[in-house]
C-alpha cells in the first residue's frame, strides 16, 4: 500500500471552505446530490443513445447517415459516462443508494468495470492527483510524457501530434486490456495492494464482457455484415474514448497544473490535501452551460476535487465559494475561459514534455 501521506490537520483553507459550503446547504434547504433535472437530464441521453443504437443496428442507414450517427452515438455513450455513471460511482446522483448503485453500474453497460473504476478513481487519483507513481491517469508511459517526472524518449517530441490516435483507442484498450489486466494480475491501481475478488465480481466482470460482446458487436454483424459493423464499432468507440480522454487531460494536464512528488524517504507531500487538489486541476469554461451539461459538470474539475460527494448541478454554486476562498487565503486557482483555450494550452503543455 502507498506511503505517501498528506498532512493531518486541516487548514484554514478548507475549513473555511467547508462552512461556507455547508451554509450554502442549510440557507437553500438542499440536499448534496442529484436533482429531478438530472434524473431528466439522465434519462434523456440514456434514451438518445438508445435510439441511435436501434437505428444503426436495426434500420441499417447509408454510409452517409450512418457515420455522422456513429459520431453521435459515440459521443452520448461519453456523455452518459460523464452524467449518469460518474455521478453515480461517486454516490452524488441520487439520495438513494440503490439509483447511485444503478447509475455507477452504467458503466458496465459501456463495457467497463464499475468495481475497478471505484477503486482506480475514487482512491486513487482523487487523493493522489497528479502523483508520478500514485496516480494511474497521467500514466501513459512509455508513450506519451505528461510531466517532468517522466522518462522522455525520442518520440515524444511528436506527442503533440499522435495523441489524437492514442486517445481515441483508449476506450476500446479500456474495456479489452486494462480491465483483464487487473483482473489477472489482481493490481487494480498503483501504490495498492493486490486484490482478490469476491464471487460477485468474478460474474458481473464476465457477464458484462460477454453482453458487451453481444451488444456491441456480434447483434451489428449479425444485422449489418462484418465490415459495417466493425467499421461501425471503430468509429463508436474512438469518439468516444477521444472525449473521455480530452475532458479528462483538460483538468490535470494543461500549462499551470502541478505535478507534485512527495518528499524522498518520508512520503509526505509538502501541501495539506485540499490544497494538493487545487493546484493540480484546472477549471474550464464555466460560464457554458450547454458544455457544463453535457460534461456533467466535469469542466468545474476543482470542485469536483475538493467535493467528490456532492452532484455536479450544485458545482456552479460552489465555484463561486471556492474562488472567493482562494482569494482569501492565497491559493492559486487556476480555470480556463473556454474549453478552446484550455486545450490549446494541452497541446502546449504535452508539445512542451516532448521537447524538454
Amino acid at each position: 500500500m502507498s506511503t505517501v501521506s498528506f498532512a493531518h490537520t486541516q487548514s484554514p483553507f478548507f475549513k473555511s471552505l467547508k462552512t461556507k459550503v455547508e451554509a450554502y446547504f442549510a440557507a437553500n434547504r438542499l440536499d448534496r446530490n442529484g436533482n429531478a433535472r438530472l434524473l431528466t437530464k439522465s434519462a434523456v441521453q440514456i434514451c438518445c443513445a438508445v435510439a441511435l443504437y436501434v437505428v444503426l443496428v436495426f434500420f441499417t442507414p447509408p454510409v452517409a447517415l450512418a457515420l455522422p450517427l456513429c459520431v453521435l452515438l459515440g459521443l452520448h455513450l461519453a456523455f452518459i459516462g460523464f452524467n449518469v455513471m460518474h455521478e453515480g460511482g461517486h454516490q452524488s446522483f441520487s439520495k438513494h443508494r440503490w439509483l447511485n448503485t444503478s447509475a455507477g453500474y452504467f458503466l458496465n453497460v459501456l463495457g467497463g468495470n464499475i468495481y475497478f473504476w471505484k477503486i482506480k478513481h475514487n482512491i486513487n487519483h482523487h487523493t493522489y492527483t497528479n502523483i508520478e507513481g500514485m496516480d494511474s491517469d497521467i500514466d501513459v508511459k512509455p508513450f506519451m510524457r505528461l510531466h517532468t517526472e517522466q522518462p522522455r524518449r525520442w518520440f515524444h517530441k511528436f506527442q503533440y501530434l499522435y495523441w489524437v490516435m492514442l486517445y481515441g483507442i483508449s476506450y476500446v484498450v479500456w474495456v479489452f486490456y486494462h480491465d483483464f489486466e487487473k483482473y489477472f494480475t489482481g493490481h487494480v491501481a498503483a501504490g495498492n495492494a493486490q486484490k482478490t475478488l469476491a464471487r460477485k465480481e468474478h460474474v458481473v466482470f464476465w457477464l458484462t464482457k460477454v453482453c458487451y460482446v453481444a451488444v456491441y458487436l456480434a447483434i451489428p454483424i449479425w444485422q449489418t455484415g462484418w465490415l459495417a459493423a466493425l467499421i461501425g464499432f471503430v468509429v463508436v468507440t474512438f469518439v468516444c474514448g477521444l472525449a473521455i480522454s480530452v475532458v479528462f487531460q483538460l483538468a490535470h494536464v494543461v500549462e499551470g497544473t502541478d505535478f507534485p512528488q512527495p518528499q524522498a524517504g518520508s512520503g509526505r507531500m509538502e501541501r495539506e490535501w485540499a490544497v494538493h487538489q487545487v493546484v493540480t486541476t484546472a477549471d474550464f469554461a464555466t460560464h457554458n452551460r450547454v458544455l457544463s451539461w453535457l460534461l456533467g459538470g466535469l469542466n468545474f474539475q476543482v470542485e469536483h476535487h475538493l467535493f467528490p460527494r456532492i452532484s455536479h448541478v450544485h458545482y456552479p454554486a460552489i465555484n463561486r465559494l471556492v474562488k472567493e476562498t482562494c482569494r482569501e487565503h492565497g491559493v492559486p486557482y487556476l480555470e480556463y475561459p473556454s474549453m478552446r483555450k484550455a486545450f490549446a494550452s494541452h497541446l502546449a503543455h504535452i508539445r512542451k514534455m516532448g521537447n524538454a
